[in-house]
């Protein structure tokens, strides 16, 4: 039996429902499901299929992808599943209506490869470090996508320049003041969505032991790769 994540790409459009599935294939190791329509995916949900993500075209017969984000959102067995929305138009209300309603990203057809690979880029994460879907952080935060890219690159330059700053405090025997630029972190990093970094940055904070900058430094990075990660959904969901 295969352990590769699942991800279920829904389209009546058998040509763009190819299209996207090759674009999955060829991004990692996944096992990629198809459903011909809304109706198909439920049956296949209902029947006990679990995707790690879900891309599903917005008009379709017997079950829009409208239609079938809400059925997804009020099951409590399916409501974490990422969910995305693309449809051949751009139309702001209606990506807005989807991010009210759940959906991680709203996509323009024809697909833009960085912009599938960067949502499937957030699924790699392992769950006791991942991060807030890029969407679910705009609407808690109320703004929009571009806004949220510039705090993201704003909090990465902090973080390449703690490196330095927190490695000379710490051999300076400022511990204090260490420990303060890391709870800074923590909470730029809790702000903006990136969780599986405010946890290390926490777990630094709590020790009672001194801190040594080779254990700094991993959570440094894992955050810096966060940030960089995030950025990329950021970047995707501003362009669709």
């Amino acid at each position: 039996m295969s352990d590769r994540m699942k991800v279920l790409v829904v389209d009546d459009d058998v040509v763009s429902r190819m299209v996207l599935m090759h674009l999955v294939d060829t991004s990692g190791h996944f096992e990629v499901h198809e459903a011909e329509d809304g109706e198909d995916a439920w049956r296949q949900l209902e029947r006990g299929l679990r995707p790690a993500i879900t891309f599903c075209d917005l008009r379709m017969p017997h079950l829009s992808g409208m239609e079938l984000l809400a059925r997804v959102k009020a099951d409590p067995q399916l409501a974490h599943m990422p969910f995305v929305l693309a449809s051949a138009a751009s139309e702001r209300s209606v990506a807005d209506q989807a991010s009210d309603m759940g959906a991680n990203a709203y996509l323009v057809k024809p697909f833009q490869v960085e912009e599938v690979r960067a949502l499937l880029a957030g699924l790699q994460e392992p769950a006791d470090g991942g991060d807030e879907p890029a969407a679910q952080t705009v609407r808690r935060l109320g703004i929009d996508a571009n806004r949220l890219l510039l705090y993201l690159g704003g909090l990465h330059k902090q973080l390449v320049a703690a490196s330095p700053l927190i490695e000379q405090l710490l051999a300076c025997g400022e511990t204090a003041e260490a420990r303060a630029q890391l709870a800074r972190l923590r909470e730029g990093c809790s702000t903006l969505g990136l969780l599986g970094a405010a946890a290390a940055f926490e777990a630094l904070e709590a020790q009672d032991a001194p801190l040594l900058p080779c254990e700094v430094e991993p959570a440094l990075d894992k955050a810096r790769q966060s940030a960089l990660r995030q950025s990329e959904l950021a970047r995707a969901l501003a362009a669709s």
